[in-house]
């Protein structure tokens, strides 16, 4: 470890997260690592005359946030597709794509983001003068020599249904959708006019959009090049809302992985990434999953491949054989804004066997629904899963023999609070009655009874700020309390966003607190967390990220008040 500090922040309020929770004035790092962490006078001993010396303020720094289950690839690629941001009509959408069409030869495809505001794309198509949705015919009138598609949200970001997706005449001939085109599955509904031809108008009773993958799979998909730019511009948001490090519980696909090793081999990557594999099954022709993972998977065991920027360990596992996943699979190996495998499910036999294969090799498996819980205790009486730092996310509610079951298998549990409180909270405590309530998204039970909790953004939207006054506050969208005596302390929520996610991808050694010896990832907060208004934690800005040591965001100008040791 270096013998004197390259930097020293001073001044402020670090939120160690160390065993006696310290909070000191100053912290020294060099080398990229934490190199002290105390008193002014301490700290400030370390410094030579190459040490930048940065004046806090009185802000307070935390540890690096560590988002649990981020899909942070999406982020970016919101970026690479035209946007239809504040259009309130459809002249207003005309307008924005007869410009773009007025760029592009001929022929070219324009596609699009969806229709709305993001990030939820709420009040659509109210949100438009006409109060309907573009058909064909619109999209003609403004670019008749395009073929032009609008692409469907991703459900979760807005949790409501339907999707809708529109393609212009010269999309539907290139995708081969005529007045004889059926849908593929239940779940979409092809519009169709008074004449029985279609509108272009593709409307999907599903939160995860299956017309693009199936009757307009003709249309352009994300490419490789614009996934890693994608990733690269997602890295720089994270890191402007103090995350350091992500944890990919849904898997990753093929494609993404080769956007993370692309910015991985530029050495371009400002947030450390631990991605858990996502198996396509499709593609293994029928042999059975335990023979397959024979054969490759054991290279995923304990904390896998890779290094301290990016490591591929562990699996994502499902229970289930979905049609609409099959088709989406198809188109292998686009997948979309999921940035996973469709197909990474199993029936349940099939996936118990692999899941015991696994447990024997070390290799840690994440599963995300209810039903996986009863698999995992399957699981568990034939090979013990305590101390594999299984995880199992996505919890809705847990009443009091779940959370012992979780404790008895030693299972590791994230969150996601953006739709069982915030957005849904309110729904599920009229759902489950009165007297029940404590089971929803149940925190402090979890955590009184020695789980690791870890916080999770599930990328809708990626601020981790939001995620605490969740956790916090326990106040759904409509402003009603759910399940008060859940709430977590600010210094406990900070730890499941840090220190948690640290053990989740099996690096406490090395990061989630600001100790000496770890690696110098951390944010400077425009408040104090530990002490504003509880409403305000949500909305709280980052004034600088450090990670590994370096600077990756710094919105306050904080470096260019530097000065230098002696």
């Amino acid at each position: 470890m270096a013998s004197r500090a390259d930097l020293v922040l001073d001044g402020g309020r670090i939120v160690t997260l160390d065993g006696s929770a310290r909070i000191v004035p100053a912290l020294a790092i060099g080398d990229g690592k934490i190199l002290a962490a105390g008193d002014s006078a301490q700290v400030r001993a370390l410094a030579g005359a190459a040490t930048k010396i940065v004046d806090l303020g009185g802000r307070t720094v935390i540890p690096g946030l560590v988002d649990a289950h981020a899909h942070m690839d999406r982020e970016g690629l919101k970026e690479m597709l035209p946007s239809l941001a504040g259009c309130a009509s459809i002249g207003d959408i005309q307008a924005r794509i007869a410009a773009l069409a007025a760029r592009r030869p001929p022929g070219e495809w324009i596609v699009t983001m969806p229709v709305g505001d993001p990030p939820e794309y709420r009040d659509v198509p109210q949100c438009l003068a006409e109060g309907r949705f573009p058909t064909r015919h619109d999209l003609d009138a403004a670019a008749p020599d395009h073929p032009v598609y609008i692409r469907a949200i991703w459900g979760p970001w807005r949790h409501t249904l339907p999707l809708v997706s529109i393609a212009n005449s010269k999309a539907l001939a290139l995708a081969g959708v005529t007045r004889d085109a059926q849908p593929p599955s239940p779940s979409i509904t092809i519009d169709r006019d008074a004449l029985g031809d279609p509108t272009g108008v593709f409307i999907e009773n599903s939160l995860t959009p299956l017309a693009e993958f199936t009757l307009m799979a003709a249309a352009p998909h994300f490419s490789l090049e614009e996934r890693i730019a994608g990733l690269e511009r997602s890295m720089a948001i994270y890191n402007a809302l103090g995350t350091t490090s992500i944890f990919e519980g849904h898997g990753v696909a093929a494609d993404v992985l080769a956007a993370y090793e692309s910015v991985h081999r530029r050495s371009r990557a400002t947030v450390r990434s631990t991605l858990t594999f996502s198996p396509a099954w499709s593609l293994t022709r029928g042999a059975a999953a335990a023979e397959v993972f024979a054969s490759w998977g054991k290279w995923l065991a304990g904390r896998g491949y890779g290094d301290t920027w990016l490591r591929l360990m562990g699996m994502h596992a499902e229970i289930g054989d979905q049609q609409d996943h099959r088709l989406r699979a198809r188109l292998l190996p686009q997948t979309g804004w999921a940035g996973f495998n469709y197909d990474a499910n199993l029936p349940r036999d099939a996936l118990k066997e692999l899941l015991l294969e696994c447990a024997r090799s070390e290799v840690m498996v994440v599963g995300l629904t209810p039903p996986m819980l009863e698999m995992f205790a399957e699981v568990d009486a034939q090979v013990p899963l305590a101390g594999k730092r299984w995880s199992l996310g996505h919890i809705i509610d847990l009443d009091r023999e779940r959370i012992a079951r979780i404790v008895d298998m030693g299972l590791i549990v994230t969150t996601h609070t953006s739709r069982y409180l915030y957005r849904e909270g309110s729904d599920l405590k009229r759902k489950l009655g009165p007297g029940r309530e404590d089971e929803i998204v149940p925190l402090r039970s979890l955590l009184d009874a020695g789980v690791r909790v870890c916080l999770a953004s599930d990328n809708v939207p990626p601020n981790l700020f939001k995620t605490l006054w969740h956790v916090v506050a326990r106040r759904s969208r409509d402003g009603e309390i759910v399940g008060a005596s859940q709430a977590l302390t600010r210094m406990e929520a900070l730890a499941c966003a840090s220190r948690n996610g640290a053990y989740l991808s099996h690096e406490e050694d090395c990061k989630g607190t600001l100790e000496p010896g770890k690696f110098a990832d951390l944010a400077v907060l425009d408040q104090d967390i530990l002490a504003c208004a509880q409403d305000e934690i949500s909305g709280i800005q980052v004034a600088m990220t450090i990670v590994d040591g370096r600077i990756v965001h710094d919105a306050a100008s904080l470096s260019k008040g530097t000065g230098h040791g002696e």
